[in-house]
């Protein structure tokens, strides 16, 4: 079927369905005569999967559990160094002979080299697969861990915190498009909150594991562990992860495939389904049973090929320069903005926590650690060892809050927005828009409001540290697990034929933001007091939230504007 008459054929479907179907608008109800592929529960599946074993839509429950396993213990490796660091600031100060604004810039230039680098990464994953990019990322961040653990200036550590941001950017893309890759619409919601439960959970849990480690064995301990996590990931990913990315040509399963007759709602009593076949005349309609239709839905196997080291390109050079482009071309893009915004403050609304929780429970009322905090924030001297210990596990235990915070975000988030798309979906005839899961926002922007005030006025006046990290912190975690994984849903969505690049451009936004904040913050809260940096990030970070408002009314314009892009055909 050629352009033109697919386009027809879409027309069609649009005058049937009384409804303009852009990308991202999915048919997830049986249309006349043709009846989708379904699963166990007599959803229809978005995208349709191909009738091929091989199709990763198509795998088993093992293989996608392999896949999602071996990619979420990447994505927390590689998440875990660049901001594990705040609990051994005191340590590098005294070991360096730095100040305590100098040894933040560890996480700032990290921070900004891992948004950067999937310019690098992305490409490579779109034109030779996920898997080499995969292997090859986590081979460059060992090496990084290696030289962090024998770094002996603060020269040679900022050189590896260099390699580690840009070892780390595969943390923020890949496994998004992995997920988009194995997992049909209806189940992306909880998946996704479950990669930035895990992602941010890892920048959770490293500092509340280096901050003991740094003083009960000594910080650099802590990176060799680092060093055996990830040569297991580095296993894991040979052995476990197949090359996810298929494509799947373009046929009649498709969602928006049209046949001649009446929406009518699926059910668990249909039997068969129809197979449409075309001539130059007439669509000819003629049963096939649901079971030929797909032979290998739940059970499908990675082929020996996509065990392979990389996937062949035809047109490598081209496709490498296309996919650099993309990135950029996205920043165009309304909704990919919105979500890049929303991601980028919610994210440092966690930054603030982990950025100034040394320099706030440090000092008196809290003596959180033996750092004398002034302007510098030298160590008056070397801490002895009963000091050493208090100062790594209060340190690094206020993250337990957040961690606690992340996996409510978890347990809720996905499963709220999904239930909400499907309930809008039920009362549009069965017609999913990607702007339908945007509702699922307002309660975690609340607690991030919330939260931010807790932490902003327990750090100005002093109060109780259980209010601050219960509360406060708590409440930060919540949020970062949920208002990123719902606002980049809907982007992909609305997108995912280019859920990487799009990756890309969000990354790039947040770390960007993350980095000018880790430079002003610490000189800001110590002129101003926090109130000031605080409610003023949560302020934009308010703003940006709203505007999920305006594009839940008006989001279907928006792409609508983009239909006839380039990146829907990708």
């Amino acid at each position: 079927m050629d352009m033109s008459d697919e386009q027809k054929e879409l027309h069609r479907l649009e005058e049937e369905l009384r409804t303009e179907i852009l990308p991202g608008t999915e048919v997830m109800t049986d249309v006349g005569t043709h009846h989708f592929v379904k699963g166990s529960s007599q959803r229809v599946l978005v995208p349709q999967p191909s009738d091929s074993p091989h199709d990763p839509l198509n795998w088993s429950p093992f293989w996608k559990g392999c896949v999602i396993t071996a990619s979420t213990w990447v994505t927390f490796t590689q998440g875990y160094g660049p901001l594990s660091l705040a609990p051994m600031f005191p340590y590098y100060v005294q070991d360096f002979s730095s100040t305590f604004t100098d040894v933040v810039q560890f996480t700032g230039v990290a921070i900004l080299v891992l948004g950067f680098s999937n310019f690098f990464w992305v490409p490579l994953a779109s034109t030779f697969g996920r898997r080499p990019v995969m292997i090859a990322s986590q081979v460059v961040n060992l090496g990084s861990a290696i030289w962090r653990a024998r770094a002996t200036t603060y020269g040679s550590f900022m050189g590896a915190s260099v390699l580690n941001g840009f070892a780390a950017g595969p943390a923020e893309t890949l496994q998004p498009a992995v997920i988009a890759d194995i997992y049909f619409l209806h189940d992306r919601g909880k998946w996704n909150t479950l990669y930035w439960v895990f992602y941010m959970g890892s920048l959770m849990v490293g500092p509340i594991i280096s901050g003991p480690m740094a003083a009960t064995v000594d910080w650099r301990n802590f990176w060799w562990l680092y060093v055996a996590m990830i040569a297991l990931s580095i296993l894991m990913s040979i052995f476990m992860f197949p090359e996810t990315q298929y494509h799947r040509a373009p046929s009649h399963r498709d969602a928006s495939a049209y046949n001649d007759g009446k929406v009518s709602p699926s059910s668990p009593d249909e039997k068969a389904v129809i197979d449409t076949k075309e001539n130059d005349k007439s669509h000819d309609l003629q049963p096939v049973p649901t079971g030929e239709r797909d032979l290998y839905l739940g059970r499908g196997y990675p082929s020996k090929k996509q065990w392979g080291v990389y996937t062949p390109n035809p047109e490598p050079f081209k496709a490498l320069l296309l996919n650099i482009w993309i990135p950029w071309k996205l920043f165009a893009f309304p909704i990919v903005e919105f979500a890049s915004f929303v991601v980028s403050w919610s994210a440092s609304c966690f930054l603030t926590v982990n950025l100034t929780e040394s320099q706030v429970f440090a000092a008196p009322p809290y003596n959180f650690s033996p750092v004398n905090v002034g302007k510098s924030l030298l160590l008056a001297k070397p801490p002895n060892p009963a000091s050493r210990l208090t100062t790594a596990w209060h340190a690094g235990f206020t993250n337990f809050a957040i961690l606690v915070g992340a996996l409510i975000g978890l347990l809720t988030a996905g499963p709220l927005s999904d239930w909400i798309s499907m309930r809008s979906t039920i009362k549009n005839n069965g017609i999913r828009e990607p702007e339908m899961r945007l509702p699922a926002m307002i309660p975690y922007v609340l607690f991030m409001i919330l939260g931010n005030i807790v932490t902003a006025c327990g750090y100005q006046y002093k109060w109780p540290w259980p209010a601050i990290i219960v509360l406060g912190y708590g409440c930060a975690g919540l949020q970062v697990a949920a208002l990123p994984s719902i606002a980049s849903t809907y982007a992909v969505d609305s997108y995912k034929p280019v859920a990487g690049s799009l990756f890309v451009s969000i990354t790039v936004n947040k770390n960007v933001w993350g980095y000018g904040f880790s430079k002003f913050i610490t000189p800001w809260s110590e002129q101003s007091g926090f109130l000031k940096p605080v409610f003023t990030n949560m302020t934009l970070t308010t703003v940006w939230c709203l505007f999920g408002i305006l594009f839940f009314y008006k989001g279907k314009t928006f792409r609508r504007w983009t239909r006839n892009s380039s990146v829907h055909r990708m």
